[in-house]
């Protein structure tokens, strides 16, 4: 493969994840950036705003608003830093992890929908084998 193929599959690739994960977005009920804070506290345990606004990759002005939608919301609660008072920690809330499962349930029940209907035995079976690559591929 030369570079100019490379180049022209990294294309097809971005437009392609772009358009999957805009339909995936449809089936949202959450906002995406209120889900990818609930996901980060589902996986990481709880946080301070700063810490969350660092993993998202965000201003700290935009992750307190998100995080004040979910107080909110009654999804995420506040509590005191077991070491530094000067501190405090967002976690998730009974409510906030069920509708976190919600959400990836929604989601995943879309995407597997689609794969079944749109894509033959031999194409889900390449599915599989190239979700590590793209794994590889985010990670980098």
């Amino acid at each position: 493969m030369t570079s100019n193929d490379t180049a022209t599959t990294a294309a097809a690739l971005r437009a392609a994840a772009g358009r999957l994960m805009r339909r995936v977005k449809h089936e949202d009920r959450i906002p995406l950036g209120q889900v990818a804070v609930l996901g980060a506290l589902d996986r990481d345990g709880a946080m301070t705003t700063s810490d969350l606004a660092a993993d998202q990759r965000v201003r700290q002005q935009s992750m307190a608003r998100s995080v004040g939608l979910l107080l909110d919301q009654g999804l995420v609660a506040r509590r005191a830093h077991p070491t530094d008072r000067r501190k405090t920690l967002v976690d998730l809330t009974p409510d906030g992890r069920a509708a976190l499962e919600q959400e990836r349930g929604r989601r995943a029940g879309w995407l597997t929908e689609a794969i079944e209907a749109e894509l033959s035995a031999e194409e889900r079976a390449l599915l599989v084998r190239a979700v590590p690559l793209l794994e590889r591929l985010a990670a980098h």
